[in-house]
Order: structure tokens, then sequence, then C-alpha cells
């Protein structure tokens, strides 16, 4: 049950982030240089006369610009459209904004800028995991089959990789280029240094599944027919390593999400032009601010969010297909 909770949660956020576009009110790098700070959107569904009507809402009218108060310019109820212009809910009066996560320093949507942010981070985990796991499968499936000096060597790479403080190597590798690079390369950068940090955790577990599998009659029936190395390992031996992979993904991708997180906050990650959630959560670095806009802190949930659905997806019984795999 729990896992099955956490599989919808994350095909949600994952379904969120595809659909961005089409979800968020607002462009994400749209400016309302009137709204710094705007506190969330109201949605209302009843009228001052206690009327069922469509969804509206009240323009936000900046009070005191040194305090940041807001109040809701009632003279002026705004409907909410539905499917208009390509987005699935927003307001076409310019002045008034459906800001459902309120807004930043700029006075850009936080909504529209989350679900955005959600296509960089997630798709940037979603690389780097990848890139951990081929090269994992190649160095680990190579260590384990051919054993003797080339698994000796390969251990002892992913042993000293794994011993090294990944989250200070990530920060040393990424300070050694240039900070400022464009959002393509920045991508690129970090998943291929995410990857080059987590390869090692899986090519340990498949080296040792497949050093154990080469040894089961199957694979000696194999090779008696006149299997070749590329078809021992493709066709018989990496095969048991599914289960594996499969909850060692799980566990890779939230790890590149913090990872990234970590990175843009620190300013080595992507730049403000291109929303991330760790270039989000610059915003709530300032006490006074996370103490005064704490919607600013939207992002943080959504990170939490990820971890939350992937942990309940680990952490529940896996199949028993998946689980013999591991046992093996």
């Amino acid at each position: 049950m729990m896992r099955r909770a956490g599989l919808v949660l994350l095909a949600l956020v994952m379904l969120a982030a595809i659909a961005a576009p089409l979800i968020a009110p607002n462009p994400p790098e749209t400016t309302f240089r009137d709204l710094p700070f705007a506190p969330p959107s109201r949605v209302y569904v009843i009228d001052p006369a206690g009327n069922v009507v469509p969804p509206f809402m009240y323009p936000q009218r900046l009070v005191s610009r040194l305090e940041r108060r807001y109040e809701e310019d009632r003279s002026r109820p705004q409907p909410i459209r539905w499917l208009h212009n390509g987005r699935l809910l927003t307001v076409t009066y310019a002045g008034a904004p459906l800001m459902l996560l309120g807004a930043d320093s700029f006075g850009r949507d936080i909504f529209s800028r989350l679900l955005h942010a959600a296509r960089t981070s997630l798709a940037l985990a979603l690389v780097a995991t990848l890139g951990a796991m081929l090269i994992g499968i190649v160095v680990g499936g190579a260590a384990g089959y051919a054993g003797g000096l080339t698994d000796e060597v390969l251990s002892r790479i992913a042993d000293f990789v794994i011993v090294l403080p990944a989250i200070y190597v990530v920060l040393a590798l990424r300070a050694v280029m240039p900070l400022v690079l464009p959002d393509a390369d920045v991508f690129l950068l970090m998943a291929g240094i995410f990857a080059a940090v987590g390869w090692p955790f899986v090519a340990r577990g498949v080296r040792a599944i497949v050093t154990a599998e080469r040894n089961h009659e199957y694979a000696h029936a194999a090779r008696a027919l006149g299997a070749g190395h590329a078809r021992m390992l493709a066709r018989h031996l990496l095969p048991a390593t599914a289960g594996y992979l499969a909850a060692q993904a799980t566990l890779l991708l939230p790890s590149f999400i913090l990872a990234e997180a970590t990175m843009s906050y620190v300013g080595f990650g992507f730049s403000d032009r291109t929303p991330s959630w760790g270039s989000m959560l610059l915003e709530a670095a300032n006490v006074s601010v996370l103490a005064d806009f704490p919607w600013t802190l939207a992002p943080a949930a959504a990170i939490f969010t990820v971890v939350l659905a992937v942990n309940l997806i680990v952490q529940s019984p896996l199949p028993v297909g998946a689980q013999a795999a591991m046992r093996r």
C-alpha cells in the first residue's frame, strides 16, 4: 500500500513537471514589479452576496512598500479562466496575476517557477542517474565477469571513489570549472559530475551479483553452447541484476536532486534565468524572508515530496523476483 502511494506521488510530480507549460498560470520569467513578495492569491467561489459562483479572485494592491504589506482590491473581482491561451487556469487581467504560492522578491510567480524548476531538477537527476547506472553496469559487469586482476583494479577504483566525501568532491569539481557557463553546459557538467561520483554504488552490487551468477549451471551451459563474452553478460548475467538496479536507481534519484539543490544554493548551479529548486531556495536564505514570506520555501516542500515518495517506494517490500535478484 505504501509503495503504491509512493509511486502515485512520484508519478504526480513527474506529470506536473511534464505539463508545466499547461499548468503554470504565468510564464516563469514574467516579472510583476509592483508585486514583490506578494502573498498567495485567494480563490473564492462565494461572492459577497453569499451566492456560489465560478472561481474568482481579487487583485492584490501594495499598501506599504516598506512593510511589503498587501490588501485585496475588492472593487475589481477577476474571474479565473479555464483553458485560456494554452493554460489550464489563469487570470486575463494584467494587474492581477494568479499566484497560487505567492511571488518572490522580483514579483515572479513562485508556483509557475516551481513547476518549470521541476523540469530542470528532475531532468538533471534522471540523466545523472542513467549515466551512473550505465557506468556502474559496465564496470561492475566487467569486474564480476572477468575476475582476477581486472576485478581487483576496478573494485579498488570503485572503493576509492566511495570513501571520498561525495558532496565535497562534487563542489570541488564544479569549483574548478568556469563559474559563468550557459545553462545547457551547466546541465551537462553537473550530470557528468553526479554520474562520476554515483557509479561505484551501482558497480559494487552488479559485480557481486554477476560474480555469483557466472558460477551457476545455466551460465556453464551457455558457455558450452558457444555464447561469447558479450552475450553471456547481456543475455544471461546482467538480467539477474534488474531488481538491484531498480532499487539503486530509486536511491540515486533523490540524492542527485538534493545535490543539484545544494550546488545551485551555493552558486555553482543554474543561473537565476533557469529556475531550479536549488536556485529558488536562495530566496529563503535570509532569515527575515523566511519568517515573513514562508511561501518562498515551496521548493523545499517539492524536494521533500520527491524524497518522501522515493523512500515509500524503497522501504516497501519489493516484488518476489526483485528480492531474489538482490539476494543473489
